[in-house]
């Protein structure tokens, strides 16, 4: 009989922020694939696309025009997910239940390049998204039936991203959805027992361990979690607790837009392809609380696993029982540090 070894026996890790498990199973690695493969993602974009909807001088569908914008643009989505323009609270009935969501959604440009993504710019220009993120933290919050500001980037077209030009989004709403909820709990939780933040107690194990850290600098971490799902999921959290990413001062901006190139310049690396992910920022809700017990952070879960072309699916047990993943967090860990800081392209330039 083998003593338990993380590395090649079956295992769960808890998820400190959630209070979920995700099974573990590193053996599983090491099996065959003749599954689904998706297509490569190595199409040649041009700078300026007349017929895209998000560049520059271009015309929306909706009618509208966009500006000849240089650096970042936000506008209101022209099919949001989320609007305010009803009355009324929802529908009651038995065991059946609805309620009314009011809320606002803006599409956020990266860049006017429609040939660039986050990892292909200069950090003084993802500063610039960085910076348009916090303006609109501010101006939203303002709305007062807004209590959540949900920013995002579903980065590829496997991750359902409609249109290639560099861009993400925001959705505010009035409640706050399950995921920052059950986060909530746990953070609230371990501040009442200890009076610290549960994520700077972590940061603190995760520098001692010195297994999972990709990427350092003064303002933050950029990790791949002990409990991560998804095969090369990370995390960036800043060194300082702050409830609301409109905390930040310069300096911290400027460090996160540089955590955000590296991170994303190691996964294009990784395949030498655009390397696709989901990406959310987590943050206190705008409900006027103090909510000393926040710690927000960053995550980005990119569902590439073995190649360009293998994606991971979350089906069957996963579905029906918890999350589970095949390469341990130190082996994606491992992987992930050992790739040049030097994006792909530039070295073949």
């Amino acid at each position: 009989m083998e003593t338990f070894d993380l590395s090649n026996h079956s295992h769960r890790r808890y998820n400190i922020l959630t209070g979920e498990w995700v099974q573990v199973s590193p053996h599983r690695a090491k099996r065959p694939w003749q599954g689904q493969q998706e297509e490569g993602n190595a199409e040649l974009r041009p700078q300026h696309d007349p017929t895209c909807y998000l560049c520059a001088g271009n015309t929306r569908s909706n009618g509208e025009v966009n500006p000849d914008y240089t650096g970042t643009y936000s506008f209101v989505n022209d099919f949001a997910s989320l609007t305010s323009d009803f009355e009324g609270e929802g529908f009651e009935k038995g065991l059946m239940k609805a309620k009314s969501e009011k809320g606002l959604c803006k599409v956020i440009c990266f860049s006017p390049r429609h040939d660039l993504t986050i990892p292909e710019l200069e950090i003084n220009e993802i500063k610039e998204v960085v910076d348009l993120w916090v303006k609109e933290c501010n101006e939203l919050s303002q709305l007062d039936y807004i209590n959540h500001i949900q920013i995002f980037e579903n980065k590829g077209s496997i991750m359902g991203c409609s249109n290639p030009h560099p861009h993400g989004q925001i959705w505010a709403q009035e409640s706050v959805p399950v995921e920052p909820v059950k986060k909530a709990l746990h953070f609230k939780n371990h501040y009442d027992k200890t009076g610290s933040s549960l994520l700077s107690d972590y940061l603190k194990e995760e520098s001692e361990a010195d297994e999972r850290i990709i990427f350092e600098n003064e303002h933050f971490i950029v990790l791949v979690p002990f409990w991560a799902v998804w095969p090369y999921e990370t995390m960036i959290v800043p060194k300082r607790k702050m409830a609301q990413i409109t905390e930040m001062s310069e300096g911290e901006k400027a460090a996160f837009a540089e955590a955000i190139q590296q991170l994303t310049i190691k996964y294009d690396n990784l395949f030498e392809t655009s390397f696709p992910y989901s990406s959310g920022i987590h943050q206190a809700p705008f409900d006027g609380g103090e909510h000393a017990e926040w710690h927000w952070h960053m995550s980005f879960y990119p569902p590439l696993l073995r190649s360009a072309t293998v994606k991971k699916f979350m089906v069957g047990y996963e579905m029906f029982g918890n999350p589970q993943r095949d390469i341990t967090p130190e082996q994606a860990a491992k992987t992930l540090q050992a790739l040049s800081n030097v994006h792909y392209k530039a070295q073949l330039a």
